[in-house]
């Protein structure tokens, strides 16, 4: 039996949207890909500190674009924690 976690919906919710998301979803592969790489549970949260930390040290405006829409996604499509 496969589980639906919140990080499964939203890796399928980013290969879903095809060349719309492509690059989104090609830095979004390599933040898991680096979680994971580092001995790390793959998680929301994990990515999205992970992106925030990739924007404040990135200067390239392109990437920065890419690395803000991904970080956006990720966020909105993210379930609120419980009892905060």
């Amino acid at each position: 039996m496969q589980q639906n976690t919140p990080e499964a919906e939203l890796i399928n919710h980013f290969r879903s949207g095809g060349d719309k998301l492509a690059a989104e979803t090609v830095v979004l592969d390599a933040v898991i890909r680096d979680i994971v790489v580092h001995g790390r549970k793959v998680t929301s949260k994990a990515i999205i500190l992970y992106l925030i930390a990739e924007i404040e040290s990135t200067s390239d405006v392109v990437m920065l674009d890419v690395l803000r829409s991904t970080l956006e996604i990720v966020v909105g499509r993210t379930p609120d924690d419980e009892g905060f």
